[in-house]
Order: C-alpha cells, then structure tokens, then sequence
C-alpha cells in the first residue's frame, strides 16, 4: 500500500505537464536539476536556525536593546491558587462576573480579590517590549541578508527583468549555486519560523501567520520539485524587499524613535503596496498563470501552483488593509500599537489597576531599579540578573 501511494504521489501527471517525466529532470549534459531529496538538508538547517537565532538574540539582540533603553516589564506576580489557576488554564482567561462570584466561593476571596487575581495572572503572560525587540531584530537581519542575497543572485539574470523568459528553455534549465542556497537558506528559516511561532509573540493574525508559512513552504517545495526555480527567486526576493522596512519600523518603534518609526512605517506601506498587490498579482500571477499555456498544456500542478499564489494574495490584501488601518491611525495621532498586536489587554490591564495596586507596582519598580544600580556586576549586571530589569512604559 504504501508503494502504491507513494508511486501516485509522485505520478508524473501530478507534478509534470504531458510530454514530460521525471526522467527529463535528470542531470545531464552539464545540466543539473533539482532534486526532491535536496530537500532533506533543511530539517537540519531549520534547527541550525532555531540555534543561532537563540544565541543572537542572547549575545546581541538584548545588549543592543539595553543600549536603546529598552527594558523587561516587570508584572506582578498573582498568588498561588489552585482553584483559580486551573480555571485560567482550563476555562477562561477573563471570567463572567456570574463565574467571578462561584470562583469567589470556591476559593474563600473575595469577588475584587478574585479580579485581581485575574488581572494578574493575565499580565503576567503578556510579552514584553524587549521579547518583541528581539523577535523583530532577528527578522530583521536575516531578511536584509536575504534580500541582498536575492539582489546578487538574480541582478545578471534576464528573468530578472523580463518574466517571459522565466519559461524560455523549461524544463532544460539547469540549476544555479547561487539559486540553490538562496532555495535552501528561504526555506529552512521559514520552517523556523513555524516551529517557533507557538513561542513567538501571539499577534491577532496568529492563524493567518501560520497559513502563510505553510504556503509559502510548500509553494517552494514544489516550485523546487518541478524546476519552478526561476519564478521561485521571484517570488521570494518581493516578499524579502517589504519585510526588511518592516521589522526595521518595529525596531524604532520599540526604541521609542517615533518620527523614523513612521517614515519608514509609510515607506514599507509603499513598497509593500507595489511588490505585493501591483508586481505579485499583475507581473508573476500573471507569469504563471497566462506565460505556461504558450509552452504546455496546463496541468494539476500548474492550477496547484497559482491557487497557492493566489492564497499568498489574499495574505497580501488582509495585511494591507491592517497597514492602512495603521497609517490613518497615525496619521490622526490616535496610533498607539501595532494593529496586529493580540495585546491591548495590556493597556486596559494597566486602566482596571486600583490605586493600591498602582501603589504596590511603583514600589516594585522602583526597588527592581534601585537594585539594578547598586548590582556589582557592571554595567550589564541587568543581563545575568533578569529579574533586576525595571519595568519600563509598553510600546506596541
């Protein structure tokens, strides 16, 4: 059984238009092709990946947020209680007032006892500005890296400008080094980048972000299986272009530098407008949609191809109308977070505190920097003592 779907798995028709089989992406006559097996080398690259960007993050993202006065928040830690613990674990993160009042008599508190228990114990899970900082730094510097990659790779490449001859000579195009690692390198760190998502900062386009990491995964896959390389390149070095502003824009953002955060906030919404709702959609949907018909009858794979593109697409429309969203808000003054956060409950848990408890984080915060000056361990004492780092003012 398991040859007989294997073998219908890798039926040619599937993968390859009529006329053509595996055997025609063999190497041969100083041609190479890709092959399925190359694929295998990125599991231990995607945990290559997890491994630095744990040591970036560690040796360099941190210290260089400390240096940008970026600090841990500190929250106030809720008591232990089992009762109200495994309710938040198991039921709800933020109880009815009818669940508040049972709550209240199962654990002998009282009602405003148990809110605050709960107001707590949420923000206790919220990240903070230097987990973000880190996550965004580490994005930042391999996309710019991926970007100038891609740049070197295809700047002496005729598909490059004209995307008909991205299907001039398919399937006899051979394979290039430099599109090899770029292939190679894309896919294993989005494959990190989905390992890790469970642990990343959780935005309001969770899910979103996971369909785009699998898209984007197996339309590399099979653009690699099928010797889809050149559109493959394509497609990879636009998205690189828009995230490099990006993660660059939440950078300044979380350092507080408000006026570049926004010039280069508006200048991302511009070059993410052009590269992925005027060039994606109109120059290489349109390369493998209208340009693949002239060579071969179209074929699953061809329709399998560009249903993935189009998924990608409205990935693209969905986050545009967040970034516009963004940009009126700004705009107005009124933008205070990013609009994919899933953290305004951080804003609305710093309103609900009482004055007591306003009281209580002040003192704890000012003890927290106290020790931090007096630490012994020199200035940079605060990053082998996590927990003498001062809560520092949210910013999104």
């Amino acid at each position: 059984m398991f040859d007989t779907l294997y073998d219908w798995f890798w039926w040619d028709r599937i993968w390859l238009p009529v006329n053509l089989t595996w055997a025609d992406l063999e190497d041969r006559e100083g041609l190479v092709y890709a092959k399925a097996s190359h694929l295998y080398i990125t599991v231990p690259y995607t945990f290559a990946f997890l491994l630095i960007r744990c040591l970036f993050e560690r040796l360099i993202a941190t210290p260089l947020a400390v240096s940008a006065g970026i600090k841990q928040r500190v929250h106030l830690k809720a008591e232990d209680n089992h009762i109200l613990e495994l309710y938040y674990i198991t039921q709800c993160r933020n109880p009815a007032q009818a669940d508040i009042d049972g709550l209240s008599k199962k654990s002998s508190l009282s009602m405003r006892q148990v809110e605050r228990w709960f107001r707590r114990r949420r923000s206790q899970d919220l990240p903070g500005v230097l987990k973000k900082f880190r996550e965004a730094s580490w994005r930042f510097v391999f996309y710019i890296l991926a970007f100038i990659g891609g740049i070197v790779a295809l700047y002496d490449k005729e598909w490059f400008y004209d995307t008909r001859e991205v299907w001039t000579g398919f399937p006899n195009q051979s394979m290039l080094e430099s599109q090899y690692w770029y292939y190679i390198l894309e896919m294993s760190f989005y494959g990190s980048l989905l390992l890790s998502v469970a642990f990343d900062v959780k935005r309001k386009d969770f899910k979103e972000q996971i369909i785009h990491h699998l898209a984007t995964l197996v339309l590399l896959s099979f653009s690699w299986c099928v010797n889809y390389i050149r559109i493959g390149t394509l497609v990879m070095i636009i998205h690189d272009a828009s995230d490099v502003l990006l993660e660059s824009a939440k950078l300044f953002n979380y350092a507080k530098w408000e006026k570049t955060c926004k010039s280069i906030f508006v200048l991302f919404a511009i070059v993410f407008i052009v590269t992925r709702l005027i060039i994606f959609p109109f120059w290489l949907i349109h390369c493998t949609w209208v340009y693949p018909v002239h060579h071969y009858p179209a074929f699953f794979g061809y329709y399998f191809f560009n249903v993935m593109l189009v998924v990608l697409l409205c990935l693209h429309i969905f986050w545009a109308y967040l970034i516009l969203c963004m940009i009126r808000k700004f705009m107005f003054g009124t933008l205070t977070r990013d609009e994919r956060s899933d953290n305004e409950e951080e804003e609305e848990e710093e309103s609900s505190l009482t004055e007591d408890e306003r009281e209580e984080h002040h003192q704890l915060a000012n003890r927290l920097s106290v020790g931090e000056k007096e630490d012994k361990n020199g200035s940079f004492g605060c990053l082998s003592h996590p927990e003498n780092l001062c809560r520092s003012k949210t910013v999104n």
